[in-house]
């Protein structure tokens, strides 16, 4: 039975991803070319390294401090999935929200934990103000079905700190 609710900033720490994998194996992925969407091959095995757990607890723990949202899906006490969504709007003419991580743990993937992580992300933002939920997503084929399920689209505005970080990232966006 998976349990759902929000985390406060003195849990998160290294030891709250002791049970969770984050393991992908991607094949193939979206990308922009010439204006256009196409699928290729990018095989390679997405993971996260000890510092990559280190940055992931600070950004989360300032997510937090600074107002935004970290809500978890636990299983017998251990965190198998969790979506954080920051608290500063942005945007030209429309009220965003960022959707900084949503992440399931691989062996709980497709059991219905991401969509309802997600839902949940939809509606705290739409309380926080927000029209728009905003998502660099993986372009992971898996990763970007899972968006199109949930009813994301292209983002007409782009963030480009997001693209600067991550240029093979999708920019998506879904109305609240």
């Amino acid at each position: 039975m998976i349990h759902y609710r929000t985390i406060n900033e003195a849990e998160i720490c290294r030891e709250l991803f002791k049970g969770f994998i984050r393991r992908q194996i991607v094949t193939k992925c979206r990308r922009r070319e010439n204006n256009t969407w196409v699928i290729k091959d990018a095989p390679f095995v997405d993971d996260w390294s000890e510092e990559d757990y280190k940055t992931l607890v600070f950004c989360l723990k300032n997510t937090v401090s600074t107002g935004g949202l970290v809500y978890g899906a636990f299983s017998d006490g251990v965190l198998k999935g969790f979506v954080s969504v920051e608290s500063e709007l942005f945007g030209n003419e429309h009220k965003y929200l960022d959707l900084s991580c949503i992440h399931v743990s691989e062996d709980l993937r497709n059991r219905g934990i991401g969509a309802n992580l997600f839902l949940e992300a939809k509606k705290w933002a739409k309380e926080n103000g927000a029209e728009r939920l905003y998502i660099s997503a993986h372009s992971a084929v898996e990763t970007q079905a899972f968006y199109k399920k949930m009813g994301c689209v292209d983002a007409v505005y782009i963030k480009q700190e997001h693209v600067e970080k991550e240029p093979f990232d999708c920019q998506l966006e879904i109305k609240l």
